[in-house]
């Protein structure tokens, strides 16, 4: 009797058309995720709505896959699995730290193909490759080799096209498959040179920048920007971030190699296709944390720089900040959307920046569409030699800024009484004048770190219900500038630093921690927080991240900790978002900022998720890789890890 009622229920249901309890839905969208970022231009948001705040509690893991990272680093290595995947024709295709490529089955996460590059790690101090891009030249004839190829950089710094079917090199793109990007670049040194993030395509040119080792020493490789012709591989233009009218010797044919020492292009690259521009988060002038050598070599450093994808000339420049001198690169994809005004949407990018400012600029101008204004900032304490910037660029609204507060002896932090009054010491012991306080040979505290308020993760936004969404890391340091003659000497002595050869200053960074390991300044020491567009506010702000894996248990406390990746948003209403030290995926509501649901992986989550679904009587799926981050102190393994609604 029991049975015939539950059949009945379940009929009357679904001549209702309802869906029994826990019945996959299969009549929403079908998607992808083609581009790292979701789209050409990062937003990070997918159509799909299978998974719900609804049912997401019900998640679990679909497959998994091990990709190779580094065995047993030793001390100056720092292996960190940062990819995330993208989707081409039922494939994902995605990085090992070590710049092995694979293709794997979309729906079961069988290996299909793999090559491996065998690119040299020397001299590289954080292995990572944080993806690949596909692209499928719809011109050429089907079935033809090459027709769907993907791009990959390497360490060593090589560019790299591969046949998306097979896996093989396409030969007619540079050597056999391979461009050598230290072409016209000088003296490279192992480690100088590396591409971590993955290349664009844009107006039949491969576009690709590179991480430069800028602390490393004054004479650095230049920081250019290349593209390459998509189907041969020869260089197209060359834009090195060089003042306005200063030529650079490689493009003006006087020379061999480009200006060296410029700001280089390390974080990922966004395209608007319709405007032919592509959108170049730069970093700094080497070295970064002392100016006073740099004249105006830094008038393109810490900037978001558009460019004509066709021809490489510069259309604007917005700098995020003037002579840049805590490391704070413009890390994150800039993110390109539709603004909501009163007088209609207006086509617009998102720009984060390591301060923890998110700077809402009109796409064609550069021009701010949430008002920016110059505020003065601290001169005294500069290093002899130095000239501080007199001004910085702030948001007026104060929502569009993750900014906790300035510090204070009273405000430090401790898990005991004892703990925190040493973290007042270490505070009073040091310099320190509140946001942008200068490097000094005394030590100052910054606040951010170097690594930023915010960084490469970028931000999210669900453009349907105007919510960006990103997450953020609240942690103190010490920087001391050390002088050159006394920095030679202790690195003789085997103590490690940034040397900085060639400037009259190396430096120490430290991060600003109690005796029992806590972060000094108080928690939440990570958050994630959405800002509704429309109404220009903040939505909401919740811890993001416990420490577990930092402490013993039952000290796991809901604090918020360090966290490296980004978040997704999808139409269903969710964020999901791994990042944290503690090893947990999550998901949240993307209006109320709710913890809908939480997975606990082997390994720390230091990579951006993304989600697709392949055809209509298929499942969506969320995939993360979870391989830590040895930097961030995070667990390490080795996982790609997919997840789904159960039959």
């Amino acid at each position: 009797m029991r049975l015939k009622i539950c059949g009945a229920l379940a009929a009357a249901a679904m001549l209702a058309g309802c869906k029994p309890a826990g019945q996959v839905d299969y009549s929403g969208p079908v998607a992808g995720w083609e581009h790292w970022g979701g789209t050409a231009g990062g937003l990070r948001y997918s159509p799909l709505t299978q998974i719900t705040p609804e049912n997401v509690e019900r998640l679990e893991v679909a497959w998994t896959y091990h990709i190779d990272t580094l065995e047993n680093p030793g001390p100056t290595q720092f292996p960190a699995l940062e990819v995330t995947p993208v989707l081409g024709e039922g494939r994902l295709y995605l990085c090992s730290p070590l710049n092995r490529v694979v293709a794997l089955d979309a729906e079961t996460g069988r290996e299909l193909w793999a090559y491996d590059p065998k690119a040299s790690i020397e001299g590289i101090y954080v292995q990572q490759c944080r993806g690949v891009t596909y692209h499928e030249d719809v011109s050429a004839p089907a079935g033809s080799s090459c027709r769907s190829r993907i791009i990959t950089g390497t360490l060593d710094a090589r560019l790299i096209a591969l046949d998306a079917e097979r896996g093989e090199p396409c030969e007619a793109f540079g050597e056999g498959g391979v461009v050598d990007l230290r072409d016209g670049m000088g003296e490279v040194r192992p480690g100088d040179y590396a591409v971590t993030s993955p290349p664009v395509v844009a107006a039949g040119r491969i576009i690709v920048g590179g991480h430069i080792a800028d602390n490393t020493r004054l004479d650095m490789p230049a920081g250019v920007v290349r593209a390459f012709d998509l189907r041969t591989g020869e260089l197209s233009w060359a834009w090195n971030s060089l003042p306005p009218g200063l030529a650079d010797p490689k493009i003006s044919g006087a020379g061999d190699s480009y200006a060296r020492g410029t700001a280089n292009a390390w974080s990922v690259f966004s395209v608007d296709h319709e405007r032919g521009l592509v959108f170049v988060p730069t970093g700094n002038t080497s070295p970064d944390l002392f100016g006073g050598l740099r004249d105006e070599l830094d008038y393109y450093s810490s900037s978001l720089v558009a460019l004509e994808a066709a021809t490489g000339r510069v259309a604007w420049r917005f700098q995020t900040v003037h002579h840049d001198l805590w490391d704070f690169d413009v890390p994150a994809q800039p993110v390109l959307f539709d603004f909501p005004t009163e007088n209609g949407p207006v086509p617009a990018v998102a720009q984060a920046t390591k301060p923890g400012h998110i700077f809402i600029l009109n796409r064609e101008t550069g021009e701010p569409l949430e008002p920016v204004e110059e505020r003065p900032v601290p001169q005294e304490g500069a290093a002899p030699g130095e000239r501080p910037a007199p001004t910085q660029p702030f948001p007026v609204n104060a929502a569009y800024s993750v900014y906790p507060g300035d510090l204070s002896a009273e405000n430090m932090w401790g898990f005991t009484p004892w703990d925190r009054g040493k973290c007042r010491e270490l505070f009073r012991a040091h310099r320190y004048d509140g946001r942008y306080s200068l490097p000094s040979l005394e030590g100052t505290i910054t606040f951010p770190f170097s690594n930023g308020f915010l960084n490469w993760g970028s931000v999210s936004i669900d453009p349907e219900r105007n919510i960006l969404v990103t997450n953020s890391t609240r942690i103190a340091a010490i920087v001391t500038l050390i002088p050159r003659a006394e920095a030679d000497e202790r690195l003789k002595a085997g103590e490690r630093f940034y040397p900085a050869f060639g400037a009259p200053y190396a430096f120490k960074h430290e991060w600003m921690l109690s005796p029992l390991g806590a972060p000094c300044n108080a928690p939440p020491w990570g958050t994630l927080l959405a800002i509704d567009l429309k109404a220009g506010k903040r939505l909401w702000e919740a811890p993001l991240g416990t420490t577990r894996e930092l402490a013993p248990w039952p000290l796991w406390m809901n604090l918020g900790v360090p966290n490296v990746g980004g978040s997704i948003v999808t139409a269903s209403g969710l964020a999901f978002i791994g990042a944290t030290t503690d090893g947990y995926f999550r998901a949240f509501d993307v209006q109320s900022g709710e913890q809908l649901w939480r997975k606990h992986l082997s390994a720390g989550v230091q990579a951006t998720p993304m989600t697709y679904r392949l055809r209509p009587d298929g499942k969506q799926y969320v995939v993360v890789a979870a391989g830590g981050h040895r930097y961030l102190g995070s667990k390490l393994g080795n996982s790609i890890v997919a997840f789904a609604l159960p039959d």
